[in-house]
């Protein structure tokens, strides 16, 4: 399990302990700190999502603009182990400079024999 993930474990089971231990209190301020708990986890969850969805686009069109045949295989690869996999694909991933295709203006790596989008030289 990627550190995100354990993460966002640890803050699901902070936001349920305190809203377990607001409960029985009569002290309003236990009730709201629960609620500051939930809130903060919740925004802490979506930040979570919102990095992995971005890396995931992001390891995408890098891999498919390299001319990678697997980039699905790299996606579900940095989404399960996060920073790790990321780490992974930015040493194995090909070398090079990305340019412009003169044919499509699609992003190919320099040197590449042909385009991965319209499959010119």
């Amino acid at each position: 399990m990627s550190k995100t993930y354990r993460f966002l474990a640890v803050l699901l089971i902070l936001m349920v302990s305190q809203i377990l231990m607001a409960q029985n209190n009569d002290n309003p301020a236990a009730g709201w700190l629960a609620c500051g708990g939930c809130g903060f986890a919740i925004v802490m969850i979506v930040v979570g999502l919102g990095i992995a969805i971005f890396l995931a686009i992001w390891v995408s069109r890098d891999a498919k603009a390299r001319g990678m045949d697997n980039a699905t295989l790299w996606v579900v690869l940095v989404i399960f182990l996060g920073l790790i996999g990321l780490v992974i694909y930015l040493i194995v991933r090909p070398k090079g400079n990305i340019i412009k295709c003169p044919s499509c203006q699609g992003k190919r790596l320099e040197g590449s024999p042909k385009c991965p989008q319209c499959g010119n030289a």
